[in-house]
C-alpha cells in the first residue's frame, strides 16, 4: 500500500483530538451522503416519468409511418401493398389526418379529425385507453371517437343523442373566401367514446372511419395521408427503414416513433439535463464541507506532518495524503448514499408507497446509467474538493 494513501486510511478513520475536527468531518460526509441520495432519486423519478410518459407515445404512435414528403395526401396503390408484406412488419394501417372546426352547441374547438381504417387497432392500441364508451363500430360509419381534452372542451360526452358533434373544414379550391356558408363540408357525428392519454394528445385527435373523412375531404377511396406500421418485437429498424426508403423513393418519409415526437423527447432530455446540473450545483455546495474538513484536519495535523517532513517525506507525497483522504471521504459518502437510494427506488418500484392517486404509484425506474452518473459526478467534484483543499499546503505550514 502506498504511503499516502495509509496515513489518509489512518487520518480519515481515527478521532482526532479535537472534537470540532470530529464534528465537521462528520458534517462533510453527511453532506456527501445526502447528496448522492438527492442526485440519485432524482436522475430515476426523471427516468421512471420518461418511461411512464413514453408508454402514452406508445399507445398512440406507430413504431413506423410513411408520409408524404410535399403535400398532405397520396394515393395508395398495388405496388405499396406488395412492399409491406415485411417479415419484420405486423401489421400496417392507412390513415387520413386533417385540421377540422369542431362545435357543439354553443362551444367550439379546432383539432384533428383522424380517419382509421379496420386494421388500426392492430397497430395502436388506443382502445386500451378508453375510459368511456367504446372503440369505432364498423357498422356506425357517422360515429367518433374523441380525447378527454376536446370533451371537456366541448362539455360533450359520449351517446350523447341530443345534439350531434359538428365538424367543419374548408372544401379545397384557392383564392377568397366570398361566401362562408358554402366554403365549409360539414358533417353531424356521434362521439361514441372518450379516451385519455396525454394532455397534448387528448386535445388534438378525433378519431373517426377512414371512408367518413375520405367522404368529408372530398377524396378518393385510395387517398390517404399515411401509413402506420407495427413491427415485430426484434425487428431491425435502420435496415428496414432503409429498404423502404429506397423502394418508396424521396417523395416518401419513413419516421420512427421518436421521429415522430422530436419535441416531446427533447423536451424530456432538457429536464432531465437542468434537475442534473441544478443538483450538481447543490452537490459542489456541499463538498465546499469536504473542502473546509480537510483544510481543518492538515492544521490540526501539523506537528505530524513536521515530523513526516523531517522523516523524508516530501510536499507532494504530504499533498497526496489529504487529497486521498478527501477522495476516500467522498468515496465513502457515495456508497452509503448510493446504497440507501437504490433500495428506496428499488421499494418503489415493488411496493409503490408514494402515491400520485390513490390508484397510480409515482413512477421511477432504477438503471445503472444513473449509478454510473451519480459515480462519475461525487468521485469527479469530491476528487477536485481535495486537490483544492490539499493545495494549502506549503513549506511554510510543516516547517
Amino acid at each position: 500500500m502506498k504511503f499516502p494513501l495509509y496515513i489518509a486510511k489512518r487520518y480519515l478513520f481515527s478521532k482526532s483530538s479535537n472534537n470540532a475536527i470530529n464534528i465537521i468531518t462528520l458534517i462533510a460526509a453527511i453532506g456527501v451522503i445526502v447528496g448522492t441520495i438527492a442526485l440519485f432519486i432524482v436522475l430515476s423519478v426523471f427516468s421512471g416519468l420518461k418511461e411512464f410518459s413514453l408508454d402514452f407515445i406508445r399507445v398512440s404512435d406507430p413504431d413506423l409511418k410513411i408520409s408524404p414528403v410535399k403535400g398532405k395526401s397520396f394515393f395508395f396503390t398495388d405496388s405499396m401493398t406488395t412492399l409491406l408484406q415485411n417479415k419484420d412488419i405486423v401489421s400496417y394501417s392507412k390513415v387520413l389526418e386533417e385540421r377540422a372546426f369542431f362545435a357543439y352547441k354553443e362551444k367550439s374547438h379546432i383539432a384533428s379529425i383522424k380517419g382509421v381504417d379496420a386494421n388500426y387497432l392492430m397497430v395502436n392500441n388506443v382502445d386500451t385507453a378508453l375510459y368511456v364508451g367504446d372503440w369505432l363500430d364498423r357498422d356506425a360509419i357517422h360515429t367518433v371517437v374523441i380525447g378527454n381534452g376536446i370533451s371537456a372542451t366541448l362539455s360533450l360526452g359520449a351517446y350523447d343523442f341530443l345534439e350531434s358533434l359538428k365538424v367543419y373544414v374548408p372544401k379545397p379550391g384557392k383564392g377568397y373566401i366570398n361566401n362562408p356558408k358554402t366554403a365549409f363540408n360539414k358533417i353531424d357525428l356521434q362521439p361514441v367514446g372518450v379516451f385519455r392519454l396525454t394532455e397534448e394528445i387528448d386535445k388534438k385527435y378525433v378519431f373517426a372511419h377512414l371512408a367518413l373523412v375520405q367522404s368529408l375531404l372530398n377524396y378518393k377511396p385510395n387517398q390517404i395521408s399515411g401509413i402506420e406500421l407495427k413491427l415485430v418485437p426484434n425487428a431491425n429498424k435502420e435496415v428496414l427503414i432503409h429498404s423502404l426508403q429506397k423502394k418508396l423513393g424521396n417523395n416518401f418519409k419513413v419516421e420512427t416513433r421518436a421521429q415522430l415526437n422530436a419535441v416531446f423527447h427533447k423536451m424530456l432530455n432538457t429536464e432531465n439535463l437542468v434537475s442534473y446540473l441544478i443538483f450538481t450545483l447543490i452537490l459542489i455546495i456541499a463538498l465546499f464541507n469536504v473542502i473546509g474538513a480537510i483544510v481543518m484536519m492538515i492544521l490540526d495535523k501539523r506537528e505530524n506532518l513536521k515530523t513526516l517532513f523531517s522523516l523524508g517525506a516530501n510536499i507532494n507525497e504530504i499533498k497526496k495524503i489529504f487529497v486521498y483522504q478527501g477522495f476516500l471521504l467522498s468515496f465513502f459518502g457515495l456508497v452509503v448514499g448510493l446504497m440507501v437510494s437504490v433500495l428506496f427506488i428499488i421499494l418503489q418500484q415493488k411496493l409503490g408507497f408514494i402515491m400520485i392517486t390513490e390508484s397510480l404509484p409515482y413512477p421511477v425506474k432504477f438503471t445503472f446509467v444513473n449509478v454510473f452518473i451519480v459515480f462519475f459526478t461525487i468521485l469527479t467534484l469530491g476528487y477536485i474538493a481535495a486537490l483544492i483543499a490539499s493545495s494549502r499546503i506549503s513549506k511554510k505550514i510543516i516547517q
